[in-house]
Formats: structure tokens, sequence, C-alpha cells
């Protein structure tokens, strides 16, 4: 997931400590540069989602068509129609993705990063597509800033995901070489 780019945005800073918020989610260019090629459809959509807290978001969706396993035609391009009925499926997934939680589920869905597949699934009827993601997200409208909502946020949850480091060696020096050997 490392083709992600989060933005977030300061909202408060309390001390030394800087109180942030999501702002919008990016792919990296290289990633889409990858996944453009030549002789597929692109399929692309977006919508303009509300989440349960009052954020509104836009999402960007897009997939690529798919060659199916036996074929022996160079190309798979989808027809006009199928591209619309994909786009409809596509807008529906993102716009049920926000409208069923906040915008911390939201965000934790995104990391995670299974809607591409589930839009895959319900759109393999219609058409095979490969490769789909959410794009990019925008946060278009936030609600009136609420210091408590916002520290709801950066609560600790008590569950670490990091892994341990190992401990630095300390580096041998001669004396004298004023720090190098």
């Amino acid at each position: 997931m490392a083709y992600r780019k989060i933005k977030l945005c300061v909202e408060d800073v309390q001390g030394y400590n800087c109180l942030l918020n999501f702002h919008g989610m990016d792919m990296t260019r290289d990633k889409l540069c990858s996944l453009i090629k030549k002789k597929q459809s692109i399929i692309e959509a977006n919508v303009d989602a509300r989440t349960t807290d009052g954020y509104i978001v836009r999402l960007f969706c897009i997939a690529f068509t798919k060659k199916q396993d036996d074929q022996l035609k160079e190309t798979c391009y989808a027809k006009s129609a199928k591209v619309r009925s994909i786009r409809t499926k596509m807008i529906n997934a993102m716009s049920t993705l926000a409208g069923k939680g906040d915008l911390k589920t939201l965000v934790k869905a995104l990391i995670a990063g299974t809607t591409g597949e589930e839009i895959e699934k319900e759109a393999s009827s219609i058409f095979p597509i490969k490769d789909c993601y959410i794009r990019k997200v925008k946060v278009i409208k936030k609600p009136k800033f609420d210091v408590t909502a916002l520290m709801e946020w950066h609560t600790d949850e008590g569950q670490d995901v990091g892994q341990n480091v190992a401990p630095a060696i300390p580096e041998e020096t001669v004396a004298g070489s004023g720090g190098r050997l």
C-alpha cells in the first residue's frame, strides 16, 4: 500500500502537539502510470458522498478491462453501455462505503483497500475488470470545527501495530580522528 498518499491538515495545536484531521488521499503517479496500458478500456467514476458525521467527500475510482482466460483477441475494449453499467456499480459501492459510517471508518476502509476488490466482484458479471482502486479522495466540506470530536480521533486505542526496532549499535571511533574512522 505504499502507492497511497494520505493528506492530513492541522486542525488545532496544543503545546507541542498538533491535532491532525484527514484531508484527502491520492495515488502516486508511478503506480497510476504502471496501471495504464494499451489495448484495454479505462473506466473511471466519481461520486460526492456524505458521511454520518457530516463530512462531504468526493471519491474517485479507476478500473481497467481484462482479457478472458481463453481469449485469443489481443484487445479487450468494453462497449459504452457496459462501461456505463460498471460505472453505476462503482458509484453505488462508493456511496454506500462513505454513507455507512463516519470519516474515521471511511479512512480505515480506504487504508484496508478492499473496496476495489468488492467492485471487481460486483462488476465481473457485466465485464471482467482488473486493477480497481479508489484512486483519489477529497474532503469537499467539513462540519463546524469541534475539538472534542477531533480528540476522539487522537485517543490511543491501546493496540500497538508497529514492530519493535532493534537498538542502535554504538560505533567505535578512534581517538583524535574527529569522529571519522
